[in-house]
Parts: structure tokens; sequence; C-alpha cells
């Protein structure tokens, strides 16, 4: 297969959700081999960070990297949807530290990127073909995320908080499956109970009800629905019978199993490209999907002559 990039400049605007400032990017076409680049226009024409494991700087919350005093948070949804896409080769342009939210999925991306066809480049793409098996694990949360070579990429996860609301949940993805149908639009998560101390602790501040399903796994009292529909001045928030509050309708039955999938797609591809491996997942997050990522950066770098 030929390297691809954008077809035409893609421009987004939106909140940050973490930092709630206003953000514009523009997302363009980039030459054969470039990969893809962060270019922080605002710190000077100097402030590029190259989207590698190696830059990964921070895993709260969200996927940032940083290089000097360049860096761009919550990477993972526009990652997610370069490879979900075939694009091998971007230059983001931000005028901020964070990408916009937009609706908390990848869809807005996967829509941009679809007006124009994708213009296929001269040079081949070269997979990354991994050494040997690479699995990293946390032993506190039980978590793990597992390479294994193969002819082709594939992603599967199993999904499990504990939760009586998402119970056990599973999703995967390969090249049979249309990444722009049923993964792309499958939106953020976040429990009821974590708001407010996201909210104190300076996170979400671009949150909002608009951009992540919620999810209520404990009993909540009317005074603190209304205390959220306040803070989101959402009027008429409720709690629907399947345990989620009444602002979204869910895409699929297992969505947030399925936006987890996503953002491990999104994190897995700061190992460089696209992954010649079978990628399998209990519980991953950002912080054990970057783990994976740079211990493939490094078994890769390791097999050169």
């Amino acid at each position: 297969m030929k390297q691809q990039t954008l077809g035409a400049d893609c421009v987004f605007e939106g909140k940050g959700l973490h930092t709630g400032k206003i953000s514009r990017m523009t997302v363009k076409p980039a030459p054969e081999n470039t990969g893809i680049l962060f270019f922080r226009k605002d710190l000077g024409k100097d402030a590029v960070v190259e989207a590698l494991a190696e830059n990964i700087s921070s895993t709260a919350r969200s996927t940032t990297i940083s290089k000097g005093e360049a860096s761009v948070s919550t990477i993972e949804h526009l990652m997610s949807a370069f490879t979900g896409m075939g694009i091998d080769n971007a230059l983001v342009e931000v005028d901020c530290g964070e990408v916009p939210i937009l609706d908390g999925s990848a869809r807005p991306y996967v829509e941009a990127f679809s007006k124009s066809p994708l213009r296929v480049q001269q040079a081949a793409r070269t997979a990354l073909v991994l050494p040997r098996e690479i699995e990293v694990r946390d032993d506190a949360t039980g978590a793990w995320v597992k390479a294994t070579p193969a002819d082709a990429p594939s992603y599967e996860v199993t999904v499990d908080f504990n939760s009586r609301v998402l119970g056990i949940q599973q999703a995967r993805w390969d090249a049979g499956i249309a990444y722009s149908e049923e993964i792309g639009p499958c939106r953020t998560f976040v429990f009821f109970h974590e708001i407010e101390y996201l909210f104190r602790n300076n996170l979400i501040k671009g949150g909002d009800v608009d951009n992540a399903i919620v999810i209520v796994e404990h009993p909540v009292t009317p005074e603190q629905i209304t205390k959220l529909s306040r803070l989101f001045d959402k009027p008429s928030l409720a709690i629907n019978e399947s345990g989620y509050l009444n602002n979204l309708k869910l895409h699929f039955p297992n969505e947030c199993g399925r936006h987890k999938l996503l953002d491990l797609i999104g994190d897995c591809r700061l190992s460089g490209g696209f992954l010649n491996a079978r990628i399998t997942a209990f519980k991953p997050g950002h912080t054990i999907n970057a783990k994976l990522a740079k211990a493939v950066r490094t078994a890769l770098q390791e097999q050169q002559p």
C-alpha cells in the first residue's frame, strides 16, 4: 500500500476538554515520510512535536506529547482518526496547548477528512513489524495490553469498571470493520460521581453534557441533578432507566467500550506508524497504552541495524 495524506486542509475550532480554552486547529497534508507532526503556531516556527511515544509527557485523563517548550494535549481522538482513515502523513497546526474536544469522539475528523479524497503518495507504506510479542501490565489494577506480531493490524478490548451500568464491554476493530461508522462516532464518557472531583482538580473545564456520556453508577439526589444542570447550563437533566444521564442517546449499547478502543488505537499510533500486530487489552487506559507504545518503539529501535 502507498502512503496517504489529506486531500485538503481541515479546520476545527472548539474548547479544550481540560483547559476550557478555545482552540483553533488546522490539519494539513504533509509530504511522504513526514508522519504526524504537531506545530504550536503560537510559540514560534520551531515549536514542533513529533507524534511519537518518546514524546509522551502526561497521561492524566488524556494523552499529552511535549518537546522543549511545546506541548499538545488530548491528541488521542485525532491520532485514532488518522489510523482509522489510513492517513500516514499530516501536519497539525494548533494555536494553544490542547486539541479541541468537539463532540467527544473522532467523528468530526472522519467527516472532515472524507470530504476530499485522500491523496495517494508515491512512497510505499512501511508497516511496523514486531520482533516479538510485547506485553505490559499494571498489577495494581489488573490491566494489561499485549501486542502480538501479525500480518495486519487488529485491536480488541475488554472493558471492566466493576460497574452495574456498563457491565463488561468488548469491542474490536480491523480492516474489515468500517472505522468511520463503527468506532469513530463513539464518544468519551465519565461517571457522575467523578465530575465534581475533576472540576475541583482543574480538569474537564471544557467538558459539558454535549461531548460526554455520563454514567450514573450510584444513587444521586434531585439536588445533585439540579446542581449539574446549573453547572452545564442544561435544564431538564434526568437519569434514564439504563443508568445514564439523559443528555445523550447511545450510538451503540457498548459505546463506552468502543470509545476505549478508539483511544487505544490513537495511543498505539504513537508507536510511529501502522503496526502489524494483534493488539489485545484488558481495562486499557492512556497510561498503560502509552507504556505499550513506548515498549514497541524500543523494540523496533533495537532491531534496527
